[in-house]
């Protein structure tokens, strides 16, 4: 992509974010695209939107850790408000990041951007919904783009895609038919491999389940009432979110019937699946809540 660069608050070897083909953005070497932000989050941000604004069109992206977006929200804000298209990438998306404890924990801050208007909040669960993200982030030129990605590995999901992307939520697997599963289950990024497994479970006790991706709220609603339907049709009322986060806003896709299981509480200091055993983060919680409805 012409005009791609960008770079991290001094984190480029944490957040997977140097490109490799590229040497460094300096007065003498103009045409290298890697940017050395320096650690100052919000400079970092305002720096990107002078380039988005920038014409003709360089695509600006910066990176830090998800939690640290609370140095820089002003600057995001700004992004949203003057139809800035900056791509942030922000990783060690939740309590997954472990030992750095809750300090580094992002709790509320997926909900956070889920509230702020005209910013796309993207989760994605693998590589596939990924370059999905990356995908929207480049063509949307008017909005920002924040991309959650997890600090833990990821298995390449079955049924994932970069088009599901697109719509904000889909189907990623599904044994029922004329469109009445017994239940939904859905979920955004890491979380989306546990409730898979939930949902495998389910299937070998003889249930009809649906699994949902959930990569973006803002982009789900945009679709038709038809789609919607399709995706969560009104009639199954038996509906379980995991995300590990605030549970603030689920409640839209749960419907007043379903669960959402997350996080509504600060962080602990532990490896990744030792706390998420401790949260409740995992297929068993997610089977014993679907099988309570």
């Amino acid at each position: 992509v012409p005009g791609l660069l960008g770079g991290s608050a001094d984190l480029a070897s944490s957040n997977m974010t140097l490109l490799k083909m590229f040497g460094d953005f300096q007065k003498d070497t103009p045409e290298e695209r890697n940017v050395r932000f320096g650690v100052r989050e919000h400079g970092m941000g305002a720096i990107c939107n002078g380039i988005a604004l920038h014409s003709p069109g360089l695509i600006p992206y910066c990176a830090t850790f998800f939690v640290f977006t609370d140095y820089m929200r002003a600057a995001m804000r700004i992004s949203a408000l003057c139809e800035a298209g900056v791509i942030y990438v922000m990783t060690h998306d939740s309590i997954g990041l472990g030992e750095d404890g809750p300090t580094h924990q992002p709790i509320e801050h997926l909900v956070s951007f889920r509230a702020m208007p005209n910013i796309l909040m993207l989760r994605p669960a693998d590589g596939n919904e990924t370059a999905g993200a990356y995908k929207i982030a480049v063509l949307n030129r008017k909005r920002p783009s924040v991309l959650a990605l997890s600090r833990q590995k990821l298995a390449q999901l079955p049924g994932t895609s970069i088009e599901g992307v697109e719509k904000g939520g889909y189907i990623v697997s599904d044994n029922s038919t004329g469109n009445k599963p017994d239940f939904i289950v859905m979920s955004t990024g890491s979380e989306l491999e546990i409730v898979a497994k939930a949902a495998d479970e389910l299937r070998k006790e003889g249930k009809t389940v649906r699994v949902v991706s959930f990569v973006c709220w803002e982009l789900f609603d945009e679709q038709s009432a038809e789609y919607k339907e399709s995706v969560l049709p009104e009639a199954v009322t038996a509906r379980v979110s995991l995300e590990a986060g605030s549970t603030l806003g689920w409640q839209k896709y749960v419907g007043s019937k379903g669960k959402a299981i997350g996080i509504d509480k600060f962080g602990a200091s532990a490896p990744a699946g030792k706390i998420y055993q401790e949260y409740g983060i995992t297929a068993e919680n997610v089977i014993a809540t679907a099988k309570s409805l």
